[in-house]
Protein backbone atom coordinates (compact mmCIF):
# COMPACT_ATOMS: atom_id res chain seq x y z
CA UNK A 1 0.00 0.00 0.00
CA UNK A 2 2.55 1.95 1.06
CA UNK A 3 3.74 2.12 -2.76
CA UNK A 4 0.48 2.47 -4.38
CA UNK A 5 0.43 5.56 -2.31
CA UNK A 6 3.67 6.95 -3.16
CA UNK A 7 2.78 6.21 -6.74
CA UNK A 8 -0.36 7.95 -6.78
CA UNK A 9 1.42 10.96 -4.89
CA UNK A 10 4.03 11.34 -8.25
CA UNK A 11 1.02 11.00 -10.62
CA UNK A 12 -0.25 13.75 -9.08
CA UNK A 13 2.66 16.22 -8.59
CA UNK A 14 3.10 15.21 -12.31
CA UNK A 15 -0.28 16.43 -13.22
CA UNK A 16 -0.26 19.43 -11.36
CA UNK A 17 3.19 19.94 -13.20
CA UNK A 18 1.87 19.34 -16.41
CA UNK A 19 -1.76 21.41 -15.71
CA UNK A 20 0.99 24.71 -14.37
CA UNK A 21 2.93 24.30 -17.40
CA UNK A 22 0.07 24.29 -19.82
CA UNK A 23 -1.48 27.48 -18.20
CA UNK A 24 2.04 29.08 -18.83
CA UNK A 25 1.82 27.80 -22.36
CA UNK A 26 -1.47 29.66 -22.27
CA UNK A 27 -0.18 32.93 -20.86
CA UNK A 28 2.78 32.95 -23.47
CA UNK A 29 1.35 32.84 -26.14
CA UNK A 30 -2.21 34.67 -25.36
CA UNK A 31 -3.94 35.90 -26.64
CA UNK A 32 -4.22 34.01 -30.19
CA UNK A 33 -7.96 35.25 -30.66
CA UNK A 34 -10.30 37.86 -29.78
CA UNK A 35 -11.23 39.11 -26.78
CA UNK A 36 -14.75 39.71 -25.87
CA UNK A 37 -15.43 42.95 -23.35
CA UNK A 38 -18.45 42.59 -21.28
CA UNK A 39 -19.86 46.46 -20.46
CA UNK A 40 -22.53 46.60 -17.91
CA UNK A 41 -24.48 49.66 -19.79
CA UNK A 42 -26.24 50.14 -22.99
CA UNK A 43 -24.80 51.78 -25.62
CA UNK A 44 -24.03 55.76 -25.81
CA UNK A 45 -23.31 55.69 -21.77
CA UNK A 46 -19.68 56.94 -20.56
CA UNK A 47 -18.37 53.39 -19.74
CA UNK A 48 -19.51 52.48 -23.25
CA UNK A 49 -17.84 55.19 -25.03
CA UNK A 50 -14.47 55.20 -23.50
CA UNK A 51 -14.25 51.56 -23.75
CA UNK A 52 -14.83 51.63 -27.59
CA UNK A 53 -12.44 54.49 -27.57
CA UNK A 54 -9.64 52.24 -26.17
CA UNK A 55 -10.05 49.09 -27.49
CA UNK A 56 -9.10 49.59 -31.21
CA UNK A 57 -5.48 50.59 -29.47
CA UNK A 58 -5.62 48.11 -26.73
CA UNK A 59 -6.18 45.50 -29.62
CA UNK A 60 -3.25 46.95 -31.48
CA UNK A 61 -1.33 45.95 -28.54
CA UNK A 62 -2.20 42.67 -27.83
CA UNK A 63 -3.00 42.16 -31.25
CA UNK A 64 -6.37 40.52 -31.60
CA UNK A 65 -9.42 42.52 -31.50
CA UNK A 66 -11.81 43.67 -28.58
CA UNK A 67 -15.08 42.70 -29.14
CA UNK A 68 -18.06 45.08 -26.92
CA UNK A 69 -20.74 42.81 -25.94
CA UNK A 70 -22.98 45.23 -24.13
CA UNK A 71 -24.90 43.23 -21.06
CA UNK A 72 -27.04 46.05 -19.23
CA UNK A 73 -29.20 45.70 -16.12
CA UNK A 74 -29.70 45.30 -12.24
CA UNK A 75 -26.85 48.17 -11.63
CA UNK A 76 -24.39 45.72 -13.49
CA UNK A 77 -25.50 42.91 -11.53
CA UNK A 78 -26.21 40.99 -14.78
CA UNK A 79 -23.02 41.64 -16.83
CA UNK A 80 -20.95 41.34 -13.52
CA UNK A 81 -22.29 37.78 -13.06
CA UNK A 82 -22.31 36.49 -16.29
CA UNK A 83 -18.11 37.57 -16.35
CA UNK A 84 -17.71 35.40 -13.27
CA UNK A 85 -19.01 32.54 -14.49
CA UNK A 86 -16.62 33.39 -17.68
CA UNK A 87 -13.91 31.05 -18.53
CA UNK A 88 -10.92 32.52 -16.81
CA UNK A 89 -8.99 32.30 -19.96
CA UNK A 90 -8.61 35.96 -20.34
CA UNK A 91 -10.66 35.83 -23.47
CA UNK A 92 -13.86 36.96 -21.57
CA UNK A 93 -13.11 40.36 -19.79
CA UNK A 94 -15.10 43.39 -18.43
CA UNK A 95 -15.89 46.88 -17.69
CA UNK A 96 -17.06 47.25 -14.15
CA UNK A 97 -18.57 50.48 -12.58
CA UNK A 98 -18.81 51.95 -9.41
CA UNK A 99 -22.14 50.44 -8.56
CA UNK A 100 -21.44 46.92 -9.45
CA UNK A 101 -18.38 46.80 -8.04
CA UNK A 102 -18.81 48.71 -4.39
CA UNK A 103 -22.35 49.58 -4.04
CA UNK A 104 -24.21 46.20 -5.24
CA UNK A 105 -22.89 44.08 -2.55
CA UNK A 106 -24.29 45.88 -0.13
CA UNK A 107 -27.40 47.71 -1.75
CA UNK A 108 -28.33 44.20 -2.59
CA UNK A 109 -26.90 41.82 0.00
CA UNK A 110 -29.61 38.93 -1.26
CA UNK A 111 -28.15 38.43 -4.95
CA UNK A 112 -24.85 36.77 -2.32
CA UNK A 113 -22.23 38.94 -5.13
CA UNK A 114 -19.27 39.65 -3.77
CA UNK A 115 -16.92 41.17 -6.49
CA UNK A 116 -12.96 40.81 -5.16
CA UNK A 117 -14.03 36.90 -4.59
CA UNK A 118 -15.24 36.52 -7.68
CA UNK A 119 -13.27 38.60 -10.29
CA UNK A 120 -10.10 39.89 -10.42
CA UNK A 121 -9.57 43.70 -10.95
CA UNK A 122 -6.58 44.50 -13.38
CA UNK A 123 -6.72 48.20 -13.85
CA UNK A 124 -8.86 51.47 -13.31
CA UNK A 125 -10.50 53.51 -16.64
CA UNK A 126 -11.71 56.71 -15.21
CA UNK A 127 -13.03 58.28 -13.11
CA UNK A 128 -16.19 60.90 -13.96
CA UNK A 129 -16.82 63.82 -11.21
CA UNK A 130 -20.41 64.86 -10.83
CA UNK A 131 -21.40 68.45 -10.68
CA UNK A 132 -23.95 70.15 -8.17
CA UNK A 133 -26.51 72.45 -10.56
CA UNK A 134 -29.27 74.04 -8.96
CA UNK A 135 -32.63 75.89 -10.68
CA UNK A 136 -31.10 79.19 -12.05
CA UNK A 137 -33.64 80.70 -9.57
CA UNK A 138 -32.65 79.37 -6.82
CA UNK A 139 -31.32 82.01 -4.15
CA UNK A 140 -27.88 80.07 -3.25
CA UNK A 141 -25.36 80.85 -5.72
CA UNK A 142 -23.01 78.11 -3.69
CA UNK A 143 -22.43 74.94 -1.54
CA UNK A 144 -21.83 77.18 1.24
CA UNK A 145 -25.04 79.19 0.89
CA UNK A 146 -27.14 76.27 0.45
CA UNK A 147 -25.81 74.70 3.71
CA UNK A 148 -26.08 77.55 5.62
CA UNK A 149 -29.60 78.17 4.28
CA UNK A 150 -30.64 74.33 5.26
CA UNK A 151 -29.31 74.86 8.47
CA UNK A 152 -31.39 77.70 9.05
CA UNK A 153 -34.78 75.73 8.12
CA UNK A 154 -35.47 75.85 4.01
CA UNK A 155 -36.13 72.82 2.27
CA UNK A 156 -34.74 71.58 -0.79
CA UNK A 157 -35.04 68.63 -3.41
CA UNK A 158 -32.42 67.09 -4.71
CA UNK A 159 -32.50 65.13 -7.84
CA UNK A 160 -30.25 62.11 -8.77
CA UNK A 161 -30.05 59.47 -11.23
CA UNK A 162 -31.55 56.71 -9.70
CA UNK A 163 -31.77 55.04 -5.95
CA UNK A 164 -28.36 53.43 -4.80
CA UNK A 165 -26.41 55.57 -7.69
CA UNK A 166 -23.32 57.29 -6.71
CA UNK A 167 -25.31 60.49 -7.97
CA UNK A 168 -27.80 59.76 -5.21
CA UNK A 169 -25.03 58.44 -2.66
CA UNK A 170 -23.09 61.79 -3.16
CA UNK A 171 -26.43 63.76 -2.31
CA UNK A 172 -26.34 61.76 1.13
CA UNK A 173 -22.77 62.02 1.67
CA UNK A 174 -23.10 66.01 1.54
CA UNK A 175 -26.53 65.51 4.11
CA UNK A 176 -24.15 63.79 6.44
CA UNK A 177 -21.19 65.37 6.33
CA UNK A 178 -23.54 69.02 6.52
CA UNK A 179 -25.63 67.85 9.09
CA UNK A 180 -28.42 69.34 6.69
CA UNK A 181 -31.58 66.86 5.01
CA UNK A 182 -31.80 67.73 1.22
CA UNK A 183 -34.69 65.36 0.24
CA UNK A 184 -33.27 63.34 -2.89
CA UNK A 185 -35.57 62.87 -5.51
CA UNK A 186 -34.33 59.70 -8.18
CA UNK A 187 -35.08 59.95 -11.61
CA UNK A 188 -34.66 57.61 -14.45
CA UNK A 189 -30.99 58.40 -15.37
CA UNK A 190 -28.39 61.57 -15.51
CA UNK A 191 -30.25 63.25 -18.22
CA UNK A 192 -33.70 63.28 -16.69
CA UNK A 193 -32.61 64.25 -13.43
CA UNK A 194 -30.60 67.59 -14.72
CA UNK A 195 -33.90 68.58 -17.10
CA UNK A 196 -35.66 68.08 -14.17
CA UNK A 197 -33.34 70.92 -12.51
CA UNK A 198 -33.21 72.99 -15.48
CA UNK A 199 -37.28 72.96 -15.26
CA UNK A 200 -37.02 74.03 -11.66
CA UNK A 201 -39.50 70.93 -10.35
CA UNK A 202 -36.38 70.08 -8.32
CA UNK A 203 -34.05 72.49 -6.33
CA UNK A 204 -30.40 71.16 -6.96
CA UNK A 205 -28.77 68.12 -8.79
CA UNK A 206 -26.32 65.95 -8.56
CA UNK A 207 -25.44 64.44 -12.51
CA UNK A 208 -22.62 63.43 -14.25
CA UNK A 209 -21.01 66.28 -16.77
CA UNK A 210 -22.36 65.17 -20.12
CA UNK A 211 -25.99 65.65 -18.98
CA UNK A 212 -25.34 68.92 -16.85
CA UNK A 213 -23.35 70.93 -19.82
CA UNK A 214 -26.42 71.44 -22.31
CA UNK A 215 -28.22 73.04 -19.22
CA UNK A 216 -25.32 74.93 -18.12
CA UNK A 217 -24.41 76.19 -22.46
CA UNK A 218 -28.27 77.00 -22.44
CA UNK A 219 -27.91 78.70 -19.13
CA UNK A 220 -30.68 76.86 -17.95
CA UNK A 221 -29.09 76.10 -14.72
CA UNK A 222 -26.18 76.96 -12.70
CA UNK A 223 -22.95 74.84 -11.30
CA UNK A 224 -22.42 75.12 -7.33
CA UNK A 225 -19.38 72.62 -7.75
CA UNK A 226 -17.93 69.53 -8.81
CA UNK A 227 -17.39 66.57 -6.71
CA UNK A 228 -13.65 65.40 -7.70
CA UNK A 229 -10.87 66.23 -5.36
CA UNK A 230 -9.45 68.93 -8.06
CA UNK A 231 -11.23 71.43 -10.42
CA UNK A 232 -11.42 69.77 -13.68
CA UNK A 233 -10.52 71.24 -16.89
CA UNK A 234 -13.90 71.56 -18.54
CA UNK A 235 -14.87 73.58 -15.79
CA UNK A 236 -12.12 75.13 -14.49
CA UNK A 237 -13.87 78.07 -12.91
CA UNK A 238 -16.37 75.84 -11.17
CA UNK A 239 -14.78 75.11 -7.03
CA UNK A 240 -14.54 71.54 -5.73
CA UNK A 241 -16.52 70.46 -2.55
CA UNK A 242 -13.45 70.09 -0.86
CA UNK A 243 -13.29 73.96 -1.79
CA UNK A 244 -16.47 74.78 -0.76
CA UNK A 245 -15.40 74.00 2.83
CA UNK A 246 -17.17 70.37 2.75
CA UNK A 247 -14.45 68.55 4.12
CA UNK A 248 -13.43 65.12 3.26
CA UNK A 249 -16.03 65.10 0.51
CA UNK A 250 -14.91 63.64 -2.99
CA UNK A 251 -17.65 61.21 -4.60
CA UNK A 252 -16.55 60.37 -8.07
CA UNK A 253 -18.50 57.53 -10.45
CA UNK A 254 -15.17 55.04 -12.06
CA UNK A 255 -15.01 52.03 -13.68
CA UNK A 256 -12.30 49.64 -14.47
CA UNK A 257 -11.14 46.44 -15.99
CA UNK A 258 -12.13 43.03 -14.48
CA UNK A 259 -11.67 39.87 -15.36
CA UNK A 260 -13.10 35.84 -14.19
CA UNK A 261 -11.48 35.01 -11.16
CA UNK A 262 -8.42 32.80 -11.00
CA UNK A 263 -7.15 34.29 -14.20
CA UNK A 264 -3.99 33.15 -14.56
CA UNK A 265 -1.66 36.59 -13.33
CA UNK A 266 0.18 36.56 -16.33
CA UNK A 267 -2.84 37.15 -18.63
CA UNK A 268 -3.53 39.57 -16.34
CA UNK A 269 -0.39 41.32 -16.37
CA UNK A 270 -0.28 41.66 -20.10
CA UNK A 271 -3.57 42.87 -20.05
CA UNK A 272 -3.19 45.67 -17.57
CA UNK A 273 0.13 46.64 -19.61
CA UNK A 274 -1.89 47.16 -22.92
CA UNK A 275 -4.24 49.29 -21.51
CA UNK A 276 -1.69 51.57 -19.15
CA UNK A 277 0.22 52.31 -22.34
CA UNK A 278 -2.60 52.88 -24.32
CA UNK A 279 -4.34 55.50 -21.43
CA UNK A 280 -1.16 57.56 -21.80
CA UNK A 281 -1.28 58.64 -25.30
CA UNK A 282 -1.76 62.27 -24.85
CA UNK A 283 -4.57 62.32 -27.91
CA UNK A 284 -6.74 59.72 -25.91
CA UNK A 285 -6.45 61.46 -22.92
CA UNK A 286 -7.59 64.66 -24.95
CA UNK A 287 -10.76 63.15 -26.27
CA UNK A 288 -11.76 61.41 -23.14
CA UNK A 289 -11.22 64.73 -21.16
CA UNK A 290 -13.63 66.62 -23.83
CA UNK A 291 -16.18 63.91 -22.78
CA UNK A 292 -15.96 64.91 -19.05
CA UNK A 293 -13.69 61.88 -18.18
CA UNK A 294 -10.34 61.62 -16.97
CA UNK A 295 -8.29 58.11 -17.71
CA UNK A 296 -6.94 56.78 -14.61
CA UNK A 297 -4.69 53.98 -14.46
CA UNK A 298 -3.72 51.53 -11.56
CA UNK A 299 -1.91 48.50 -10.94
CA UNK A 300 -4.29 45.11 -10.07
CA UNK A 301 -2.49 45.65 -6.21
CA UNK A 302 -3.92 49.86 -6.43
CA UNK A 303 -7.37 49.21 -7.96
CA UNK A 304 -8.15 45.98 -5.83
CA UNK A 305 -7.38 48.18 -3.03
CA UNK A 306 -9.16 51.16 -4.64
CA UNK A 307 -12.51 49.14 -4.81
CA UNK A 308 -12.06 48.10 -0.73
CA UNK A 309 -11.74 51.93 0.14
CA UNK A 310 -14.86 52.39 -1.81
CA UNK A 311 -16.94 49.65 -0.50
CA UNK A 312 -16.06 50.81 2.86
CA UNK A 313 -17.11 54.43 2.10
CA UNK A 314 -19.83 54.17 0.58
CA UNK A 315 -21.34 50.76 3.27
CA UNK A 316 -21.20 53.32 5.79
CA UNK A 317 -23.19 56.15 4.03
CA UNK A 318 -25.77 53.82 3.16
CA UNK A 319 -26.26 52.45 6.39
CA UNK A 320 -26.10 56.22 8.02
CA UNK A 321 -28.75 57.38 5.45
CA UNK A 322 -31.07 53.86 5.52
CA UNK A 323 -30.80 53.98 2.20
CA UNK A 324 -32.97 50.55 0.42
CA UNK A 325 -33.41 49.05 -2.77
Amino acid sequence: MKYIASALAGLTLAALASGAALAQDGAATYPDKPIRVIVTFPPGGSADTVIRLLAPKVGDKLGQQLIIDNRPGAGGHIGMSALAQAEPDGYTIGVGAAGAMAINAIFYPERNFHPLQELAPFTLLTQIPFVWVARKDLPANSIGELIEAAKKGEKFSGAHGGNGSAMHLSIELLNQLADIDIDSIAYKGSGPAAVATAGGQVDVAVVDIPSALPMLEGDRAKVLAVTSERRIAGLPEVPTMLEAGVDDYVSVGWFGMVAPAKTPQPILDKLHDAFAEVMKEPELQERAQAMGVELVSMTPAEYTKYIQDETTKWEQVIQTAGVKP
